[in-house]
């Protein structure tokens, strides 16, 4: 999936998802119609994980509505992020690799193309399953705290 197709599934990811991050709506910028380009790739604090922007968190003018995105890589034998719960919903989509999404301690196998989804509240992390690189695109949607 390159960035124009991913570009195109923004309004159905903004209508189906719930997600409250830290920034109040005070502190974020509101959003504009427009393109998002991919932001320099940066290490993580996890070793051989890489991760930068696309859409840095803003408000949506439609509502009390946050979004934001970004992009990561995971190198083969990585260790997987801290077990996490958020306030928000993510969406990962999937472009290159197999990523494990672990929901509530249920592994679900995700390969290119495929959608993982978190409702706000459940425990979660992910984790490269397979023996290349895995990357995905994260899109994360809602009001802010």
């Amino acid at each position: 999936m390159n960035r124009r197709e991913f570009g195109t599934l923004l309004p159905a990811l903004m209508a189906g998802l719930a997600l409250t991050e830290t920034a109040s709506a005070a502190e974020l910028k509101e959003l504009t119609s427009g393109g998002y380009k991919q932001g320099t790739l940066k290490p993580t604090p996890q070793k051989g994980r890489t991760s930068g922007p696309i859409l840095s968190a803003g408000m949506l003018k439609a509502g009390n509505i946050r979004l934001e995105s970004h992009y990561t890589s995971i190198e083969p034998g990585s260790e997987h992020e801290a077990v996490g719960t958020h306030l928000h919903s993510e969406m990962w989509l999937v472009t290159e690799g197999t990523l494990e999404l672990n929901l509530n301690g249920t592994p679900h196998l995700l390969k290119a193309g495929d959608v993982g989804l978190c409702v706000a509240g459940d425990k979660h992390f992910v984790a490269n399953a397979g023996d290349t690189r895995v990357s995905y695109f994260v899109v994360t949607v809602g009001p802010p705290e």
